[in-house]
């Protein structure tokens, strides 16, 4: 895949095209799944909710927002961790609907915006320190 963006060796910072990390995509969506399925395997069984619904909400959530985050942080690689932390606003925001509408989730707003703020830290804080 191929993402176009802002050539930084241009002075007008004319577009061109860059090859698209595919296998940085690939590692560090699986981690991400890993950690946030712990996170909402912990939270279903400590809150009797349905623990299958809640991992297929947290994957099909994850396979949305986390090409978009990687497309944000490509685009405005210049301004990366800015970039970085409201994208991680509007993942945080988009996943918690994603858990409040799954039919399936029994989940409230308020609780669909904590287990996703909880899902969201933990995998951030290990993408912080991991070297992926």
């Amino acid at each position: 895949m191929r993402l176009l963006c802002r050539d930084p060796g241009h002075p007008g910072g004319r577009l061109s095209y860059t090859a698209f990390p595919q296998k940085e995509v690939i590692a560090t969506l699986s981690i991400t799944i890993l950690i946030e399925s712990i996170v909402v395997a912990g939270y279903a069984f400590f809150n009797k909710k349905p623990v299958i619904h809640l991992l297929f909400s947290c994957l099909l959530a994850n396979l949305l927002t986390q090409p978009l985050l990687w497309l944000v942080l490509q685009v405005f690689f210049r301004n990366y961790l800015m970039a970085l932390f409201i994208a991680e606003f509007w993942i945080w925001i988009i996943e918690s609907v994603i858990l409040f509408l799954y039919p399936h989730n029994d989940l409230r707003l308020w609780d669909a915006l904590g287990l996703s703020l909880a899902m969201n830290l933990a995998s951030f804080a290990a993408g912080w320190l991991l070297p992926v």
